[in-house]
């Protein structure tokens, strides 16, 4: 399973596309033949598909990004060129395939992408992302809330897998407690220990980049070491 400790020991801006208003019938739509007809859209387009979101009130909410591969140094930018061109696409397909929805609006990932699959932590690895297990963390995990789900920490690769053979990602955090406004915070408090959380991508109910704004120029998801 995984396990959580402190580190020094191992003891276990967004663009987007909207199109106008569609017909609108209360033909509830498989999710599955929706997520083919999006998918196969998107990617025969050359673009990768992210996310799905689907509102009660009729939006269908398409987030598009450019492919990553190991190794790639320059990020790409979804453009608004880039979201209007899937947009008409999209119209066509889900209409031939008589999808239902009011409204289609089609964006590049915000500051809080979605994290799927290997290929997107592989991609974020040094990025601070927060993580929803599936399960809680449960006793015996120094430190920290037997009933705790939700993490925010560093993104690590390990190099092997975990004791339990499963694990293969790390993420590392400090709980240092909230300074109230206007409080200065003392050089010489002592930190919190560093806390390390091993885990395999099927114990997660959701990962995502955390939300946070740089305005100081410094690599996003930067190590608790170097704050």
């Amino acid at each position: 399973m995984r396990a959580s400790r402190p580190y020094g020991r191992v003891l276990t801006a967004r663009f987007f596309w909207s199109a106008g208003f569609q017909p609108f019938s209360w033909n509830i739509e498989p999710h599955v033949a929706l997520q083919q007809t999006v998918e196969q859209t998107v990617t025969g387009l050359g673009y990768d598909l992210v996310e799905i979101e689907r509102s009660a009130g009729g939006l269908l909410r398409i987030t598009i990004d450019w492919p990553w591969q190991p190794g790639q140094v320059e990020e790409r930018f979804i453009t608004v060129e880039d979201c209007e061109a899937v947009t008409r696409q999209l119209q066509y397909a889900l209409e031939v395939d008589g999808v239902d929805y009011r409204r289609l609006e089609v964006s590049s990932p915000g500051i809080d992408r979605p994290l799927r699959n290997e290929a997107d932590f592989q991609r974020y690895v040094g990025a601070l992302v927060d993580v929803t297990l599936k399960a809680p963390i449960g006793a015996g995990a120094e430190g920290v809330a037997a009933n705790r789900k939700k993490f925010r920490g560093t993104l690590e690769r390990l190099d092997g897998a975990a004791a339990d053979g499963r694990a293969q990602w790390r993420l590392v955090w400090r709980d240092e407690p909230a300074a109230k406004p206007g409080q200065r915070v003392s050089r010489k408090r002592t930190e919190a220990p560093l806390q390390a959380l091993d885990f395999a991508l099927e114990e997660l109910r959701e990962a995502r980049l955390a939300p946070v704004v740089d305005f100081k120029g410094r690599r996003p998801g930067a190590s608790p070491e170097a704050a």
